[in-house]
This record gives C-alpha cells, structure tokens and sequence, in this order.
C-alpha cells in the first residue's frame, strides 16, 4: 500500500473526505469515496471511484464541472482548491502557449457552449493540443443534452482517473 493511502485510511472521515476533493471537485464523490476506506492500492483506488462517480447525478457532476476553470483560462473558481487549481493549469498548459487565433476560437467556443448547455465545456485536456482541444469543443457543439451530458461526464471521470494517481504520487 502506498505511504499517500496508509495515511488517507488512518484520517477521520471529514479530513479523509476535504483531503481528495480536489481530485474531482464533487462533495458527494469525496465523502462516497472515505467512506468506503480502507483502501488498499490504486486499481482498489481507481475501481471505487468509478463505480461512485457512475452512481452519481446531474448534480454531482455540476459541482465537479465547476472546480475547473474553462479551457484557456489559468483561474480557477474561487471554489476549487488550491491543488485542484495547480492540477487544472498543468493539464491546460498547452493551452495557455497557444497562438492568440486559437485562445479566441477557444474563448468563443467556450462562449457558445455555456450558451447552449448551461455550463462550461469539460475535457480531458492532458496531452492534447489547443488544436486537438479546439475541434473536440466544435464537434461536442453538435451533441444534444443527453449525449453531451454522457461524454461531460466521461471526460470529468478520465480527469479524476488522472488526478487520483498525482494525488497518490504526492
């Protein structure tokens, strides 16, 4: 077991619960996941959390869309925690090198999707390029609700996948 969950599975349930909030930004995900400790290696890990995060709703997944800054910004909500903002300008640093020409696509895109769904475009953003990033955000666009919920919800699942193996390597 590594020495990041010896210590999680020894913390009472509110510290357990504060301490991996940031790998997804979803109270409900967090307290679901120290309550189901002790947790033994990171598949053990990994496993709950995606069992939780499917069991989850709308809701939930609101609340975790909102500890991440939209594409192409480096502040995060004044919500998100300090290493849940650190994790979110390392996975969009491509994004803040990128030309003027597609920080503005990017920005109007961003614009355009909050208009249509009412919330900010998630994405995966770690090893892609604003290139990459751009045209997911213009092809997610042409989603209706229901699908563009299920991939929202994926590509906020994939970024806690991520940040639960950084927060196990701290």
């Amino acid at each position: 077991m590594s020495g990041v969950l010896t210590r999680w599975n020894g913390l009472k349930l509110e510290e357990a619960t504060e301490e991996i909030l940031p790998c997804c930004g979803s109270k409900a995900w967090a307290a679901g996941m120290a309550e189901r400790r002790p947790i033994q290696d990171e598949t053990m890990l990994l496993t709950a959390s995606d069992e939780l995060w499917g069991k989850l709703g709308q809701a939930e997944w609101l609340e975790a869309f909102r500890s991440h800054p939209r594409i192409g910004e480096l502040r995060a909500p004044a919500s998100a925690a300090a290493r849940s903002a650190a994790w979110s300008s390392e996975e969009q640093g491509k994004v803040s090198a990128a030309d003027e020409e597609i920080k503005i696509a990017l920005a109007d895109g961003n614009r355009l999707y909050e208009e249509k769904f009412g919330r900010i475009f998630i994405v995966c953003a770690t090893g892609k390029s604003p290139v990459e990033i751009l045209g997911i955000l213009v092809r997610r666009l042409q989603n209706d609700e229901r699908t563009e919920w299920r991939e929202a919800a994926e590509q906020q699942r994939q970024i806690t996948q991520l940040r639960l193996k950084k927060w196990l390597q701290s």
